[in-house]
């Protein structure tokens, strides 16, 4: 190689890294943005100042009872778990696009997120299960759903096609299950399976946010070594195997972690739909083709995520909406514009 085309490489690199750290640093910017509307906005406004002063109040001893405990055990909970449940969401949406070579792929699609809510409808109708033990039922259908989609997608290794129509076949019918348990189910036990399945931030509680914290703190150093096999499995498995990619370890390992991202975050908010599905085609548009964008996809994530929740509380007067109804109205958009688009170019990008 002479040279040239080592400086020219050199180039090539270093353009795609600059133009990555200001897609970074420029979500970064919006996310600091979209935090302080939402901790400043609300029924009681409350200045920047008093802000800064209550966050900073159990270091300083500056308090202020009723302005703390709007910001810091309402609002800073709600934050958290919509910047939290957002990124989730994101990489998880990303990780199984990008594995599976298709854009519909997201968790919310192949029947993940279903298999979450027929077990939360199952534990509210069948159980009468509330709160947290709803929550744990969730997280345990999501990574039964999985595992089944997996072990049926199995043919001597497991390839995205057979995946993504095992998945969107599992959907269909968990769809049919919740259909089924809603004819049996009392009134008021509807109007709660329907709240939870259409998915809120509003019980937002402190623990929610330190169990999705402690899941990334986990899963993200396992996603930064997994991801590195992402070159292989993506020019083949033969040629992934030719060069030394362990192709079904390091598929079942992603898998895992993007059925792990998906279910806590589902857990804690319900299956707000669209957020892991335009979160990676999102982020790769802003990356322009300077890399995957799998940690640009979890900041586009939580973006939507809590401009979402903003939307849904204060986008209309004297009504607050579920998160879940904003995300799916904007989700429902993107799907139509990036049909629309790769009815023009032949390809979804």
């Amino acid at each position: 190689m002479t040279a040239i085309d080592t400086s020219y490489i050199a180039s090539v690199r270093s353009q795609r890294e600059n133009k990555g750290r200001r897609v970074t640093l420029g979500l970064v910017f919006a996310l600091v943005l979209a935090s302080a509307a939402a901790l400043t906005l609300g029924d009681f406004p409350v200045p920047p100042g008093e802000i800064l002063r209550s966050l900073f109040s159990p270091l300083t001893g500056l308090t202020n009872k009723g302005v703390d405990f709007i910001v810091l055990q309402v609002r800073v909970p709600r934050l958290f778990l919509a910047l939290l449940s957002g990124a989730a969401f994101g990489l998880s949406g990303i990780i199984f696009q990008t594995l599976l070579r298709n854009p519909l792929a997201s968790p919310d699609i192949i029947g993940i997120a279903h298999g979450a809510s027929a077990a939360a409808v199952f534990c509210i109708i069948v159980l009468g299960w509330t709160g947290l033990a709803v929550s744990l039922g969730a997280f345990a259908g999501a990574l039964l759903t999985a595992f089944a989609i997996y072990i049926l997608a199995w043919r001597n290794g497991v390839t995205a096609y057979r995946v993504v129509l095992i998945g969107i076949g599992a959907a269909a019918m968990l769809s049919a299950v919740i259909s089924y348990l809603f004819t049996r189910a009392r009134l008021f036990e509807v109007q709660q399976a329907m709240a939870w399945l259409v998915g809120s931030l509003n019980a937002a509680r402190p623990g929610d946010s330190i169990v999705l914290a402690a899941m990334l703190v986990v899963t993200l150093p396992l996603l930064v070594i997994l991801v590195r096999g992402l070159d292989g499995l993506e020019l083949g498995d033969d040629t992934a195997h030719a060069l030394g990619t362990r192709v079904e370890q390091t598929r079942l390992g992603l898998m895992i972690a993007g059925v792990a991202l998906a279910a806590f975050a589902t857990a804690a908010v319900g299956p707000v739909g669209f957020v892991a599905f335009v979160s990676g085609p999102i982020a790769r548009r802003l990356m322009g083709g300077a890399g995957r964008g799998i940690p640009q996809a979890g900041l586009v994530g939580a973006l939507v995520m809590l401009v979402s929740d903003l939307l849904a509380q204060h986008a209309l007067p004297n009504l607050q909406l579920p998160t879940g109804v904003v995300t799916g109205g904007f989700g429902a958009v993107f799907l139509l514009w990036l049909l629309i688009v790769s009815g023009r170019s032949g390809r979804v990008n």
